[in-house]
C-alpha cells in the first residue's frame, strides 16, 4: 500500500513548509499541505490570544489551552478522514508535547500508511530564519529546536541546516516512491 500521509515534524523556521511546497512539485501524485499554521489561522483571534485557545510568549514560548486542544483533536481526525477518503496528506507538525504529540497523531491515522519525518535545523540557524521572516515570535526557533523531537520517533530523518528544501524533498520522495 503506498503512502497516505507524510507528517514532517520540525521547530519553527526548520524548514517544512519549505520542504512541502517541493515535495509537491516532486511526488508524482497530487498532494494536500496541511499544517497547524493552518490550523491557528482558522481559529477566532479570540482564541489566539488567550488561554484557552494558543498564546505566544515574549521569550518564544507557546502554550496552549483546553479550547485548543479540543480544535486540535478534532483537526487531526479531519486529517485522518481526508487520507481515509483518498486524499494524500502532507502534514507541517510543531510537536511541542514531543512523544505524546507523535502518540495522539498516530491514534487518529491508525491503519494509514504514514512516514513520519523529523525536520532538524540547529537552533542558531533557524533562529536567524526566523529573525528574517519577520513574523514570529523571537525565541520560537531556538527554544523548539530540540525540543519537538525528544521521544519522537521517525522513519526518515532530514537536517535543513546546511541542506537546501528541495534536496531534503528529494530525500523523503525517494524514500516514499
Amino acid at each position: 500500500m503506498p503512502t497516505q500521509v507524510i507528517v514532517l515534524n520540525g521547530g519553527s523556521s526548520s524548514g517544512k513548509s519549505g520542504i512541502i511546497r517541493c515535495l509537491q512539485g516532486v511526488l508524482p501524485d497530487p498532494w494536500l499541505a496541511l499544517g497547524t499554521d493552518t490550523l491557528v489561522g482558522a481559529m477566532p483571534v479570540s482564541l489566539r490570544t488567550s488561554g484557552d485557545g494558543i498564546a505566544f510568549g515574549a521569550d518564544g514560548e507557546v502554550a496552549v489551552g483546553p479550547e485548543f486542544r479540543t480544535l486540535e483533536a478534532a483537526w487531526i481526525e479531519g486529517v485522518a478522514a481526508m487520507a481515509r477518503a483518498g486524499a494524500r496528506v502532507l502534514v507541517d507538525e510543531v510537536f511541542l508535547g514531543g512523544a505524546y504529540s507523535q502518540r495522539r497523531w498516530r491514534d487518529s491515522l491508525g491503519e494509514l500508511r504514514v512516514l513520519w519525518v523529523g525536520v532538524r535545523c540547529d537552533g542558531a540557524v533557524a533562529a536567524d530564519r526566523e529573525a528574517a521572516r519577520g513574523d514570529r515570535t523571537p525565541g520560537m526557533a531556538a527554544s523548539q529546536a530540540d525540543l519537538v523531537h525528544r521521544g519522537v520517533a521517525y522513519d526518515l530523518e532530514v537536517d535543513t541546516t546546511r541542506v537546501e528544501a528541495m534536496e531534503c524533498a528529494r530525500t523523503i520522495a525517494a524514500y516514499v516512491t
